[in-house]
């Protein structure tokens, strides 16, 4: 299943949302292949988290970027849900605060980092900054062009100090996002998750279209690669996204912290002593 997005300019009208790369299976099967990969990724994760409370310095931030309706959420609850929420920091990223406006837009991005061991999402990011900013002109246009090459280092900082960076475009066309849409207005008890300015950005599908593009061209580095996700089915979405985590996991190989103490000793204390003699 090769994801990458290849180096150079990026036409996402030429990439099917409905794809299935890498696999032949229906629905069925690509549930229950995530199903099966659900305890080698909880298995890594506890590795990971293990490792980090030895000092190891590693850890995986996952981003997950796409247009409303794209399924963040879903690829939260069916892929990343399959790990120990205890090793595991979600951040959504809302509008600015005042406070956040206050400083460069990489520092609220700083404070959510995940800790050494983590496995850290972000549902939205830092590539809002140079998405909505620039399709909604909230920044001037030099210093949106500044923005690219400030997260190709910051990512690139990441990465050394020991961060392993997966990031994925859950990519949607504009048919689903409608079908997805009238499904929440159709639906009483999905009208908490509309929102009526979905449909001002949707509007807007063109622009945030480009603006992809330029992001996904700018930021597609070799440290910190992106991969376009068909997310138009939301079983091969989660699979996509699952597999990717799964290998990044396995790349890392951690590994369980060998005892800094006498093991043979502390079963000795164990067997000898009773608490409640």
């Amino acid at each position: 299943m090769d994801l990458r997005l290849p180096p150079g300019p990026v036409d996402l009208r030429s990439l099917d949302t409905r794809a299935t790369p890498g696999f032949t299976g229906n629905k069925a099967d690509g549930e229950e292949t995530l199903a099966a990969l659900g305890p080698a990724l909880a298995d890594l994760q506890e590795r990971l988290f293990a490792e980090g409370t030895a000092g190891s310095a590693r850890r995986v931030l996952l981003v997950l970027q796409g247009m409303d309706t794209s399924g963040k959420g879903g690829t939260l609850r069916h892929t990343v849900g399959l790990m120990d929420p205890q090793g595991v920091r979600i951040h959504s990223f809302k509008a600015p605060t005042k406070e956040e406006l206050a400083h460069d837009f990489l520092w609220r991005i700083e404070n959510a980092l995940p800790e050494a061991g983590y496995v850290g999402v972000f549902d939205r990011s830092h590539y809002e900054d140079v998405l909505i900013v620039r399709v909604r002109e909230l920044a001037p246009a030099e210093e949106v062009e500044r923005r690219y090459g400030a997260i190709n280092d910051f990512e690139q900082r990441l990465v050394e100090s020991g961060t392993t960076i997966v990031k994925c475009m859950l990519h949607i066309s504009a048919a689903e996002q409608e079908e997805r849409l009238q499904a929440r207005l159709d639906d009483p008890t999905k009208h908490w998750k509309f929102n009526t300015q979905d449909l001002d950005e949707r509007a807007l599908w063109p622009a945030y279209r480009d603006a992809y593009e330029i992001a996904l061209e700018r930021t597609n580095t070799e440290h910190a690669p992106w991969h376009v996700i068909p997310a138009d089915r939301k079983w091969f979405r989660n699979l996509a996204v699952g597999r990717l985590l799964h290998a990044a996991l396995e790349g890392l190989d951690p590994q369980w912290p060998v005892a800094d103490f006498d093991v043979a000793a502390e079963k000795e204390r164990l067997a000898e002593e009773d608490p409640v003699a």
